[in-house]
């Protein structure tokens, strides 16, 4: 399961209604490979479920994880950090064992 913070779960229903995916989007959460430390988070909205979807629901947020990525992303928390040193949307990731200094990449 991916877990959604308070933060991001604000920020998520902001940009959902900035957006025209329609109502029935969702936030896509996978993993691809590259970045400084091998790995790369991709989050986007998306309307579109396929077969090797893995579907939850946390504070609210529909996340969509296909299968492979759903692998590196058991136990994450998708937060939002903003103010003056705020990267936006952070992944907490208990899989990873070494991430990049922006937190956008990961290494198992």
């Amino acid at each position: 399961m991916i877990k959604v913070s308070d933060n991001a779960r604000e920020q998520v229903a902001k940009l959902l209604a900035e957006d025209h995916k329609g109502k029935d989007a969702f936030v896509r959460v996978g993993v691809k490979g590259g970045g400084c430390s091998g790995l790369m988070y991709n989050l986007e909205f998306d309307n579109q479920l396929s077969e090797q979807d893995k579907v939850f629901e946390d504070n609210g947020v529909k996340v969509v994880v296909d299968k492979k990525s759903f692998l590196y992303l058991v136990g994450t928390e998708l937060d939002y950090s903003g103010g003056l040193n705020g990267k936006g949307f952070v992944f907490v990731n208990p899989n990873a064992n070494r991430t990049c200094g922006c937190g956008e990449s990961f290494s198992l």
